[in-house]
């Protein structure tokens, strides 16, 4: 079954350690996990963490951007940088596996729509607008934020990721700032790494209301494969919850709203899902519980791919 994951951190682990490469490393995401996932499209997102950088944001997810880009350089010959969906199937067709590119942290743009612009020329292409914290573009998900969402800016920045062909992703942000997102975005958006809040009440996770929402907006959500975001409890189980929140997702908001955005190496790992290839267990366990080659093909990619032609120029 092909694949096209919405979200991991593998560009954030390989700049902390230089050991870790893209070609073959010890973590959950490389090239040779993604052949046995059968990867057609991996996201990698360039993750900024605000609290423990050294220098400006803006700084450190350039200096990061521009580590993982030699990465690529270096394996060109099996993976390549896609814009948009045209190219995924260019390099699909070379026999190539594709690299999407995401801004974690809208706080690297510190506030400039010029920086925006600078990341978009870098080949970034999704912007998680909010992690967990405050920023100029608006408020994380959270008890105490609630209903703030966007900034000024922040829907400023909407508008302009509309206007050039950029996906606007919600995980992370505020319910209000979904809200803002849903109400404003003229392009679908969505929810690279989020679950479903009514089986596992987390801030991090959309409401049934929010599903729907993303659904009448022709976006999608990544079900990921992070503990806290599945399942209370021991870390056995996460297969099955997995298949729960997908079950939940696909009865709320239509098959169309569903895809995978694990948050590999953004998340700790068990024996069910220690790396990518991992989901061949779950692309099983899904045809025990009924479903059909159609809805496993929209779950693990067309949906995803449908929304990055919509989307992505």
């Amino acid at each position: 079954m092909k694949l096209i994951d919405l979200h991991c951190d593998t560009a954030m682990k390989m700049m902390e350690d230089p050991t870790q490469h893209l070609a073959k490393n010890s973590l959950s995401i490389d090239l040779e996990k993604l052949a046995q996932a059968e990867s057609m499209a991996q996201v990698f997102a360039i993750f900024i963490d605000l609290e423990t950088i050294k220098e400006s944001p803006i700084k450190a997810g350039f200096a990061m951007l521009d580590h993982f880009w030699k990465e690529l350089e270096q394996n060109a010959d099996k993976i390549k940088f896609a814009a948009n969906g045209g190219e995924i199937r260019t390099n699909e067709m070379q026999g190539k596996k594709s690299a999407l590119l995401a801004i974690e942290e809208g706080a690297v743009l510190e506030g400039q729509m010029g920086n925006l612009h600078g990341f978009y020329r870098q080949g970034v292409r999704f912007i998680t607008l909010t992690w967990n914290y405050p920023n100029e573009i608006g408020f994380p998900h959270g008890k105490e934020h609630g209903a703030k969402g966007l900034t000024p800016f922040g829907f400023e920045v909407v508008e302009e990721m509309n206007r050039i062909g950029m996906m606007v992703d919600v995980s992370h942000l505020s319910e209000g700032g979904f809200w803002d997102v849903c109400k404003n975005t003229k392009t679908p958006f969505m929810a690279t790494h989020s679950n479903c809040q009514a089986l596992k009440d987390h801030t991090r996770n959309l409401t049934d209301d929010q599903i729907r929402g993303l659904a009448e907006k022709g976006g999608v959500m990544g079900i990921s494969v992070v503990k806290n975001f599945l399942m209370e409890g021991e870390d056995d189980g996460r297969l099955e919850a997995m298949v729960n929140h997908i079950r939940h997702a696909h009865k709320v908001g239509g098959i169309d709203v569903v895809s995978i955005g694990t948050d590999f190496d953004g998340t700790s790992t068990n024996h069910e899902f220690s790396t990518i290839g991992d989901l061949q267990k779950l692309t099983k366990r899904l045809q025990e519980v009924g479903y059909s080659e159609d809805e496993l093909e929209k779950i693990y990619w067309r949906n995803a791919l449908r929304v990055i032609n919509q989307v992505l120029i």
